[in-house]
């Protein structure tokens, strides 16, 4: 069997047309656990869900909306891409139904995993998600946590990352494939990405301790990569700011990792952060 696709390219949409941007159903990404979709809506347009045996998180990548996801109409949204604000990321659970009606041009990012759990559906606001920097120097980025592991999910968690142009992310690479907690736990993850500028790119380095060359990939904005086993690590290209909305599913709702020992010693060498951080606030 060949390996399986670990990136993906949205689609075009005609000026003025809502639709589909990206569809990527779990059986054709060739792994357990999510279902990934971007969705666009022109004003007036609606996306209606149900979340039959499945949970899923819809995150407001930029617009405005009314939004009920049964407990009546609410507006929501204030960021007009994902560069200008924190975000709005309505939670369904299993067996839910919600309705989002665009005001504006809205796009939207929705991951499903498979579930049983009746929990209570949310809104997540801009006031309620955590953000803070990580490493230092060229190594230092911005973490928004939308769905931590602290949020009464089943299995999701959501996470938005801002990376100045030039600098590394997601590094010390490490890796989530084996189920051996507290040090690590078994877990896919969803790296989908946003520029600052159309023309920006970002690399993502995919390897294991076996294969040291692994695969890189030129994620451009709009693009989804797939992480399903080995360490990985992303940096920035120069003069592009990125963007990347993490989700991740897997056996157990922490996000306990193995760095690769290679490169563990960088954080010794980490002073302050990038003085270009954060990239947004409230």
């Amino acid at each position: 069997m060949s390996e399986p696709q670990v990136i993906f390219s949205s689609s075009d949409l005609p000026p003025g047309a809502g639709g589909s941007l990206l569809a990527l159903p779990r059986e054709q990404a060739r792994w357990e656990w999510m279902s990934f979709y971007v969705t666009r809506l022109q004003p007036g347009e609606s996306l209606r869900v149900h979340t039959e045996r499945e949970e899923a998180a819809f995150v407001l990548l930029g617009g405005t909306c009314m939004a009920d996801w049964g407990e009546g109409k609410q507006f929501i949204g204030k960021r007009k891409n994902v560069f200008d604000g924190l975000p709005y990321t309505v939670y369904l659970h299993a067996n839910a139904h919600a309705s989002l009606t665009a005001e504006t041009v809205c796009e939207f990012a929705e991951c499903r995993v498979p579930s049983q759990a009746t929990l209570t559906p949310r809104l997540i606001t801009p006031n309620d998600v955590a953000t803070s920097l990580r490493g230092g120097g060229n190594v230092s980025r911005q973490i928004v946590d939308v769905l931590p592991p602290s949020f009464p999910a089943d299995k999701l968690i959501v996470i938005e990352v801002y990376t100045p142009g030039g600098n590394w992310s997601s590094y010390p690479p490490h890796k989530h494939d084996q189920h051996n907690p507290p040090i690590e736990v078994d877990q896919d993850e969803i790296y989908y990405y946003r520029t600052d500028r159309p023309k920006g790119f970002a690399f993502q380095y995919l390897y294991t301790e076996r294969d040291a060359g692994g695969r890189t990939v030129r994620a451009r904005d709009g693009d989804v990569v797939l992480v399903h086993s080995g360490y990985h690590a992303v940096v920035a290209g120069p003069g592009y700011d990125i963007y990347y909305l993490n989700f991740l599913a897997g056996t157990s709702r922490t996000l306990a990792v193995s760095e690769d020992p290679n490169h563990s010693w960088i954080r010794s060498t980490w002073n302050g952060p990038d003085p270009r951080l954060p990239l947004v606030r409230k």
